[in-house]
């Protein structure tokens, strides 16, 4: 059926506005935001309740007294100016969702020239479709899943940053740390089946490993008996347990393992960190345990971690976690993105954490490379009564 002469007159100035709006709202998209006061809004995007709240308040704590830090010592510079930093925290609720949905706040009605978070890799990806379309860099402190700042295409997600190391990165270093420091030459892996976090350094692990994989098993997130998995593997021969999880469920694993007289060292990423652990599994059973963490003052070589806690425990009487570290870090990235590019522009911020070389944080030395991801060492801490008794730097 042929339309009328006049309603094809409609129709085509139609398409054309909206083709014209369309652009018009891209091109708006594009200026990204910008400080005009002498405050510089940074977002933070964080699970402070849920199932993440401990990774989310103790990243929440390292962004505050960074922001404080900053602030007493005059702000952030640019073309002689000093812009104290407005912080603007939204509790994401490990919700997908709420997630996506604080970024977007954050992003277009707060106007942050950054966002900081959120902490789990789930909530990047749900995150940064938002402020990607708002241009406006995306920072996680602790997301560590490989494809976090890449697109289906392997290219790398143009406003997508991380502050910690990725999956596979601390993967490789455990499964190097098992044969090499451990003298491990058989393990067994336990990893949560529901998890993309445990399955990365499944893989990782898995590849790298010199010794015999003498078994691969699985629990799910929540599962609080273990007893039957346990008893599966007092009849396997093996030297090392490597557990690719989060606390809640690691922290039992390891006290009824430990309680079924399981001896064998016991290897864990960055999602052991945290007091957590060692109150579900007694401290008298973290022993012969070993995990990645981000900075420790008893690892050598940076000069910035033993400063950091000493007057992280003056102000808060107790010591930063791994996470309150990468949240520190986090603002201090910003903050050097800023003063490099001269801008609070968030599409300069992105540029500027883009070209960030040799940031010299208290997790580390970093230089952040063509995928977003930092260049930096990998600690691992090793437990005896819940007691840490060494840390390593391993490049």
């Amino acid at each position: 059926m042929k339309a009328k002469p006049q309603r094809v007159k409609i129709l085509a100035l139609f398409a054309f506005f909206t083709v014209f709006l369309s652009g018009c709202a891209a091109k708006a998209k594009a200026t990204g935001n910008e400080s005009h006061s002498s405050d510089v809004l940074i977002g933070a995007n964080l699970e402070l309740s849920g199932s993440a709240a401990a990774y989310g308040q103790a990243v929440n704590q390292g962004i505050k007294y960074a922001v404080d830090q900053i602030n007493k010592d005059g702000g952030i510079k640019i073309k002689g100016k000093h812009l104290k930093i407005k912080l603007v925290v939204k509790d994401n609720t490990t919700n997908n969702y709420q997630t996506a949905m604080a970024s977007s706040n954050l992003a277009s009605s707060a106007k942050a020239s950054a966002i900081i978070g959120p902490c789990v890799s789930a909530g990047v990806v749900a995150a940064l479709p938002k402020t990607t379309e708002a241009a406006v860099p995306e920072l996680s402190p602790s997301g560590t899943a490989d494809t976090l700042t890449l697109k289906r295409d392997g290219s790398v997600q143009p406003y997508g940053f991380r502050t910690c190391y990725t999956d596979s990165y601390q993967g490789v270093i455990l499964a190097r740390y098992a044969k090499d420091v451990l003298k491990a030459d058989t393990a067994v892996i336990l990893g949560d089946k529901t998890s993309d976090y445990s399955e990365g350094l499944i893989k990782a692990f898995t590849k790298e490993y010199k010794g015999k994989i003498v078994d691969t098993m699985y629990y799910q997130a929540g599962d609080k008996d273990f007893t039957a998995t346990i008893t599966k593997l007092k009849n396997k021969n093996f030297k090392t347990l490597f557990i690719p999880g989060y606390y809640n469920e690691a922290g039992l694993i390891i006290k009824q393992a430990r309680q079924a007289g399981i001896k064998a060292a016991i290897l864990g990423p960055d999602g052991f960190s945290g007091d957590t652990l060692f109150e579900l599994a007694g401290k008298e059973n973290v022993t012969n345990v070993y995990y990645t963490n981000h900075f420790d003052a008893m690892a050598a070589g940076n000069e910035n971690v033993k400063p950091f806690i000493n007057s992280y425990k003056k102000k808060f009487k107790q010591e930063p976690s791994g996470f309150t570290a990468l949240g520190y870090d986090s603002v201090y990235m910003i903050k050097q993105a800023m003063e490099e590019q001269q801008s609070t522009n968030s599409i300069k911020v992105r540029d500027g954490l883009a070209h960030l070389k040799n940031f010299k944080g208290v997790t580390g030395t970093m230089t952040i490379d063509k995928f977003h991801n930092p260049q930096k060492d990998v600690i691992v801490v090793k437990f005896v009564d819940g007691k840490k008794v060494s840390a390593t730097a391993v490049k």
